[in-house]
């Protein structure tokens, strides 16, 4: 698994790691139950912090990306990469809302009415 951040990102480097990730497995570089390398060896490989790459893991978790398993590492959750594909759909439909003056709650009113 390659990962690249950009310097120019403005983003936090713990949202770009986390965007690294989701790309990866959304184009198929790891799948569901690759286990991921550990954080000490992606932060080198990054030039970060370790806590930066466990902060940008952790909010994969708790998107239901990534599973921690202790003595085991960190895998890839099963159907991570329909998931991952849909959450920047998602992400998308929120950006662009919000370009139309369109909050999220209106979006998720929007998204109740459809059939």
């Amino acid at each position: 698994m390659l990962l690249r951040l950009d310097i120019n990102d403005s983003r936090p480097l713990h949202e770009q790691v986390a965007g690294a990730i989701r790309r990866a497995i959304a184009e198929g570089e790891c799948a569901p139950g690759d286990r991921l390398p550990p954080a000490r060896d992606l932060s080198q490989a990054l030039g970060v912090n370790a806590n930066t790459v466990l902060r940008g893991l952790r909010a994969l978790r708790d998107e239901g990306l990534l599973e921690f398993r202790r003595g085991r590492g960190v895998t890839v959750a099963g159907g991570a990469d329909g998931r991952s594909a849909l959450l920047e759909r998602v992400r998308a439909l929120v950006a662009d809302g919000a370009h139309m003056g369109y909050s999220k709650a209106d979006l998720m009113e929007m998204i109740r009415e459809v059939p």
